[in-house]
């Protein structure tokens, strides 16, 4: 992380990077841990991953892949990428599946989201447009992991997460080619 703290472009002096989780689409798998790969929310099987991706909308980093039935959430957890955010000095824009991941949210927040709005508390005016806004900047990170999805191999794919992995960071020095052509 602290090398990628070094390419990052800054905002306001602070550098920020993006972060999303998604879903690549696989073949379903044979034997015992097939279920594992089912995501209910997607309703396919895949494999998830997390990305950190700069304002500009290249990927910078891609998790390990996790089974599909796992949540972004926990991914991040099990990554540990708050702390590596914090250790490099990186702040991340995140979406509203990431809020409450930062453990430290009031002194110095490594992750922000936008604002989720409960039974009996509705989001202010205020509140929404700060999701508008991070919406918007958010919009870069969905076209940085369609770009990496487009390979066609991903479509075939049907192997062991720890052999996807290495797949999927190739692909992703692949894609800064073809992007930056």
């Amino acid at each position: 992380m602290r090398f990628l703290a070094a390419h990052v472009s800054t905002n306001c002096g602070t550098p920020v990077v993006l972060i999303d989780g998604s879903l690549v689409r696989t073949r379903r798998r044979s034997g015992p841990e097939k279920k594992s790969f089912w995501s209910g929310k997607h309703k396919c099987h895949g494999l998830l991953i997390i990305g950190l991706v700069d304002t500009r909308g290249r990927l910078l980093w891609v998790s390990a892949v996790r089974p599909g039935r796992a949540s972004e959430f926990t991914t991040c957890r099990h990554n540990k990428i708050t702390e590596q955010l914090r250790e490099a000095g990186l702040g991340a824009i995140a979406d509203l599946g990431f809020v409450g991941l930062d453990d430290q949210p009031t002194d110095n927040p490594t992750i922000t989201c936008g604002y989720k709005a409960a039974r009996n508390r509705p989001v202010t005016p205020a509140q929404k447009e700060v999701n508008k806004l991070l919406a918007a900047e958010r919009a870069v990170c969905e076209h940085a992991f369609a770009h990496l999805k487009n390979w066609r191999i991903l479509t075939r794919l049907r192997m062991d997460p720890k052999w996807a992995t290495p797949l999927l960071r190739a692909l992703m020095v692949l894609t800064h080619r073809e992007v930056n052509r």
